[in-house]
Protein backbone atom coordinates (compact mmCIF):
# COMPACT_ATOMS: atom_id res chain seq x y z
CA UNK A 1 0.00 0.00 0.00
CA UNK A 2 2.90 2.75 1.05
CA UNK A 3 4.68 1.42 -2.47
CA UNK A 4 1.59 2.42 -4.27
CA UNK A 5 1.32 5.59 -2.52
CA UNK A 6 4.61 6.66 -3.54
CA UNK A 7 4.27 6.01 -6.55
CA UNK A 8 1.39 8.10 -6.60
CA UNK A 9 3.54 10.84 -5.01
CA UNK A 10 6.07 10.49 -7.43
CA UNK A 11 3.74 10.92 -10.50
CA UNK A 12 2.26 13.80 -8.93
CA UNK A 13 5.70 15.30 -8.75
CA UNK A 14 6.57 14.36 -12.33
CA UNK A 15 3.28 15.88 -13.81
CA UNK A 16 3.73 18.75 -12.30
CA UNK A 17 7.28 19.34 -13.46
CA UNK A 18 8.64 21.10 -16.44
CA UNK A 19 10.73 18.18 -17.17
CA UNK A 20 7.71 15.91 -17.82
CA UNK A 21 6.67 17.96 -21.27
CA UNK A 22 10.73 18.82 -22.04
CA UNK A 23 11.11 14.95 -21.86
CA UNK A 24 7.86 14.02 -23.64
CA UNK A 25 9.22 16.16 -26.52
CA UNK A 26 12.31 14.74 -27.01
CA UNK A 27 11.61 11.10 -26.45
CA UNK A 28 8.63 11.36 -29.33
CA UNK A 29 10.87 13.17 -31.68
CA UNK A 30 13.59 10.32 -31.03
CA UNK A 31 10.78 7.85 -31.45
CA UNK A 32 9.44 9.33 -34.75
CA UNK A 33 13.17 9.55 -35.91
CA UNK A 34 13.89 6.14 -35.31
CA UNK A 35 11.01 5.05 -37.17
CA UNK A 36 11.70 7.34 -40.25
CA UNK A 37 14.72 5.77 -40.22
CA UNK A 38 13.11 2.35 -40.46
CA UNK A 39 11.36 2.79 -43.12
CA UNK A 40 14.06 3.96 -45.14
CA UNK A 41 13.08 7.74 -44.69
CA UNK A 42 9.88 7.28 -46.69
CA UNK A 43 8.16 10.73 -46.90
CA UNK A 44 4.52 9.22 -45.85
CA UNK A 45 6.61 8.66 -42.17
CA UNK A 46 7.99 12.09 -41.94
CA UNK A 47 8.95 11.83 -38.13
CA UNK A 48 7.11 15.23 -36.89
CA UNK A 49 3.85 13.63 -37.56
CA UNK A 50 4.46 10.43 -35.74
CA UNK A 51 5.89 13.33 -32.88
CA UNK A 52 2.80 15.22 -33.13
CA UNK A 53 0.57 11.75 -32.80
CA UNK A 54 2.66 11.00 -29.58
CA UNK A 55 2.45 14.18 -27.73
CA UNK A 56 -1.11 15.11 -28.53
CA UNK A 57 -1.70 11.09 -27.47
CA UNK A 58 0.00 11.05 -24.27
CA UNK A 59 -1.38 14.54 -23.14
CA UNK A 60 -5.04 13.26 -23.36
CA UNK A 61 -3.99 10.21 -21.73
CA UNK A 62 -2.62 12.21 -18.38
CA UNK A 63 -4.91 14.78 -18.43
CA UNK A 64 -2.47 17.60 -18.92
CA UNK A 65 -3.29 20.45 -20.48
CA UNK A 66 -1.34 22.68 -23.75
CA UNK A 67 -0.48 25.73 -21.26
CA UNK A 68 0.95 23.17 -18.35
CA UNK A 69 3.04 21.32 -21.14
CA UNK A 70 4.29 24.53 -23.02
CA UNK A 71 6.31 25.20 -19.91
CA UNK A 72 8.34 22.80 -19.79
CA UNK A 73 8.40 22.57 -23.96
CA UNK A 74 8.77 26.03 -24.21
CA UNK A 75 12.74 25.21 -23.55
CA UNK A 76 12.87 24.11 -26.99
CA UNK A 77 10.65 26.73 -28.25
CA UNK A 78 12.95 29.14 -27.09
CA UNK A 79 15.56 27.51 -29.25
CA UNK A 80 13.71 28.48 -32.60
CA UNK A 81 15.19 32.01 -32.20
CA UNK A 82 18.96 30.56 -32.57
CA UNK A 83 17.75 28.21 -35.02
CA UNK A 84 16.38 32.02 -37.11
CA UNK A 85 19.36 33.66 -36.22
CA UNK A 86 21.68 30.51 -37.95
CA UNK A 87 19.67 31.18 -41.42
CA UNK A 88 22.32 33.55 -42.35
CA UNK A 89 24.82 30.71 -42.64
CA UNK A 90 23.38 28.93 -45.53
CA UNK A 91 23.20 32.37 -47.08
CA UNK A 92 26.63 33.06 -46.40
CA UNK A 93 27.61 29.47 -47.82
CA UNK A 94 25.99 30.25 -50.59
CA UNK A 95 26.46 33.30 -51.65
CA UNK A 96 28.73 32.68 -54.38
CA UNK A 97 26.80 29.88 -55.78
CA UNK A 98 23.77 32.72 -55.79
CA UNK A 99 25.82 34.74 -58.28
CA UNK A 100 25.49 32.43 -61.50
CA UNK A 101 22.36 31.49 -60.61
CA UNK A 102 20.73 34.51 -59.55
CA UNK A 103 18.13 34.91 -61.74
CA UNK A 104 15.99 31.69 -61.63
CA UNK A 105 16.54 31.40 -58.05
CA UNK A 106 14.49 34.70 -57.81
CA UNK A 107 12.11 33.88 -60.02
CA UNK A 108 11.06 30.86 -58.51
CA UNK A 109 11.95 32.28 -54.96
CA UNK A 110 9.21 35.28 -55.73
CA UNK A 111 6.71 32.99 -57.41
CA UNK A 112 6.59 30.56 -54.93
CA UNK A 113 6.21 33.04 -52.28
CA UNK A 114 3.12 34.83 -54.21
CA UNK A 115 1.39 31.78 -55.53
CA UNK A 116 1.98 30.62 -51.49
CA UNK A 117 -0.14 33.69 -50.37
CA UNK A 118 -2.86 34.17 -53.06
CA UNK A 119 -3.61 30.22 -53.20
CA UNK A 120 -4.52 29.92 -49.75
CA UNK A 121 -5.92 33.40 -48.82
CA UNK A 122 -7.81 32.69 -52.13
CA UNK A 123 -8.90 29.76 -51.34
CA UNK A 124 -10.21 31.05 -47.36
CA UNK A 125 -11.82 34.25 -48.78
CA UNK A 126 -13.71 32.40 -51.70
CA UNK A 127 -15.19 29.20 -48.95
CA UNK A 128 -15.83 32.37 -46.31
CA UNK A 129 -13.31 31.45 -43.61
CA UNK A 130 -13.59 33.46 -40.68
CA UNK A 131 -11.04 36.56 -40.72
CA UNK A 132 -8.84 35.05 -37.97
CA UNK A 133 -7.66 32.13 -39.73
CA UNK A 134 -7.33 33.91 -42.80
CA UNK A 135 -5.17 36.01 -41.54
CA UNK A 136 -3.29 33.51 -40.47
CA UNK A 137 -2.58 31.95 -43.64
CA UNK A 138 -1.04 34.92 -45.29
CA UNK A 139 2.80 33.97 -43.47
CA UNK A 140 1.92 30.20 -42.88
CA UNK A 141 5.22 29.38 -45.78
CA UNK A 142 7.43 30.90 -44.13
CA UNK A 143 9.96 29.62 -41.43
CA UNK A 144 7.70 29.05 -38.28
CA UNK A 145 9.79 31.25 -35.96
CA UNK A 146 9.65 33.94 -38.94
CA UNK A 147 5.77 33.69 -39.63
CA UNK A 148 4.76 33.89 -35.85
CA UNK A 149 6.51 37.50 -35.91
CA UNK A 150 5.07 38.44 -39.27
CA UNK A 151 1.40 37.45 -37.73
CA UNK A 152 2.24 39.95 -34.81
CA UNK A 153 3.28 43.33 -37.05
CA UNK A 154 -0.24 42.45 -39.35
CA UNK A 155 -2.22 41.46 -36.45
CA UNK A 156 -2.80 37.85 -37.05
CA UNK A 157 -2.44 35.20 -34.58
CA UNK A 158 1.14 34.16 -33.96
CA UNK A 159 -0.66 30.42 -32.36
CA UNK A 160 -2.19 29.89 -35.39
CA UNK A 161 0.13 30.56 -37.99
CA UNK A 162 2.79 28.62 -36.06
CA UNK A 163 0.09 25.92 -36.60
CA UNK A 164 -0.37 26.66 -40.70
CA UNK A 165 2.95 27.22 -41.00
CA UNK A 166 4.32 23.58 -39.50
CA UNK A 167 0.86 21.62 -41.70
CA UNK A 168 2.60 23.44 -44.98
CA UNK A 169 5.83 22.04 -43.79
CA UNK A 170 4.81 18.42 -43.10
CA UNK A 171 2.51 18.40 -46.24
CA UNK A 172 5.07 19.82 -48.42
CA UNK A 173 8.40 17.16 -47.25
CA UNK A 174 5.80 14.19 -48.43
CA UNK A 175 4.42 15.76 -51.56
CA UNK A 176 6.84 17.63 -52.97
CA UNK A 177 9.86 15.04 -53.10
CA UNK A 178 6.98 12.78 -54.96
CA UNK A 179 5.92 15.63 -57.50
CA UNK A 180 9.49 16.43 -58.26
CA UNK A 181 10.22 12.46 -59.15
CA UNK A 182 6.75 12.33 -61.48
CA UNK A 183 8.16 15.31 -62.94
CA UNK A 184 12.13 13.72 -63.81
CA UNK A 185 13.58 16.26 -61.74
CA UNK A 186 16.80 14.92 -60.81
CA UNK A 187 19.00 17.88 -60.28
CA UNK A 188 19.67 18.33 -56.44
CA UNK A 189 19.73 21.88 -56.07
CA UNK A 190 17.02 22.42 -58.14
CA UNK A 191 15.02 20.24 -56.07
CA UNK A 192 16.15 21.59 -53.13
CA UNK A 193 15.59 25.10 -53.45
CA UNK A 194 11.58 23.91 -54.32
CA UNK A 195 11.54 22.20 -51.36
CA UNK A 196 13.07 24.70 -48.66
CA UNK A 197 10.67 27.38 -50.47
CA UNK A 198 7.73 25.27 -50.55
CA UNK A 199 8.34 23.34 -46.52
CA UNK A 200 10.88 25.52 -45.10
CA UNK A 201 12.44 23.51 -41.93
CA UNK A 202 10.96 20.37 -42.43
CA UNK A 203 11.27 20.08 -45.78
CA UNK A 204 14.92 21.19 -45.31
CA UNK A 205 15.45 18.33 -42.59
CA UNK A 206 14.24 16.20 -44.87
CA UNK A 207 16.70 17.67 -47.54
CA UNK A 208 19.69 17.13 -45.97
CA UNK A 209 19.16 13.85 -44.79
CA UNK A 210 19.08 12.70 -48.50
CA UNK A 211 21.57 15.02 -50.23
CA UNK A 212 23.69 17.28 -48.85
CA UNK A 213 23.73 19.76 -51.78
CA UNK A 214 19.77 19.60 -51.46
CA UNK A 215 19.32 20.30 -47.99
CA UNK A 216 22.01 23.61 -48.58
CA UNK A 217 20.46 25.00 -51.30
CA UNK A 218 16.90 23.85 -49.34
CA UNK A 219 18.22 26.04 -46.27
CA UNK A 220 19.34 28.52 -48.70
CA UNK A 221 15.76 28.89 -49.55
CA UNK A 222 13.98 28.85 -46.39
CA UNK A 223 16.84 32.04 -45.73
CA UNK A 224 15.88 33.84 -48.69
CA UNK A 225 12.21 33.16 -48.05
CA UNK A 226 12.05 34.14 -44.49
CA UNK A 227 13.66 37.29 -45.23
CA UNK A 228 11.54 38.18 -48.50
CA UNK A 229 8.40 36.95 -46.42
CA UNK A 230 9.23 39.63 -43.40
CA UNK A 231 9.46 42.44 -46.02
CA UNK A 232 6.81 41.97 -48.17
CA UNK A 233 4.01 39.87 -46.44
CA UNK A 234 2.86 42.96 -44.11
CA UNK A 235 2.45 45.07 -47.22
CA UNK A 236 0.96 42.12 -49.03
CA UNK A 237 -1.48 42.23 -46.24
CA UNK A 238 -2.07 46.15 -46.81
CA UNK A 239 -2.62 45.81 -50.29
CA UNK A 240 -5.28 43.10 -49.54
CA UNK A 241 -7.05 44.64 -46.34
CA UNK A 242 -6.64 48.29 -47.90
Amino acid sequence: MSESKSIIEIWVYLSGSPLLALTLTLAAYQTGLWFYQKMNQNPLANPLILTIFIITTALHFIGMSYDKYFQGAQFIHFLLGSATVSLAIPIYKGINQLKDRMLPLLASLITGGLVSILTSVGICILMGCDKTITDAFYAKSVTAPIAMGIAERIGASPTLTAVFAVLTGITGSILVPLILNAMNFKIWWQRGFVVGIVSHGIGTSRAFSINNEAGTYSSLAMGLHGILGALTVPLIYQVFNH
